[in-house]
């Protein structure tokens, strides 16, 4: 539930910030750069905000191997949906969808990783100890 709960935020995070549809930060803030400044302002210092919490939570608990290794991962899967013609690349708006849905698995991954290594393996992680 915990990995649910991160994930559901990461795709929220990441979707809001660009999607394929009209409804995004990046195309509102063209869109509106001249009324709204800000706003849009306001929007994206929340926004880095969220990407610095989890980047940051992401790269301390998986590292860059970790992230490129889910993500090897997950074209590996995509490539055999596509061979078995489940999944067709033509459509752009799926193919953003899916690396949006990507990216959000793996800061959300990254995010609850100690937790779901915990409670596999019975291990704690701790990173930070105050002296």
């Amino acid at each position: 539930m915990i990995f649910l709960k991160r994930w559901i935020f990461a795709l929220l995070l990441v979707a809001v910030t660009w999607n394929p549809t009209p409804w995004n930060y990046i195309s509102w803030g063209f869109a509106h750069q001249q009324t709204q400044l800000p706003l849009i302002v306001l929007g994206g210092l929340l926004l880095l905000i969220g990407y610095i919490i989890y980047l940051r939570a992401t790269l301390r608990s998986i590292g860059l191997f970790g992230v490129f290794l889910v993500l090897a991962l997950g074209a590996a899967i995509l490539w055999v949906l596509q061979d078995f013609g489940l999944v067709n690349f033509s459509d752009p708006r799926l193919t953003a969808w899916l690396v949006i849905l990507g990216t959000s698995l793996v800061l959300g991954l990254g995010m609850s990783w100690s937790h779901i290594r915990r409670s596999m393996s019975g291990q704690l992680d701790v990173d930070d100890v105050d002296e």
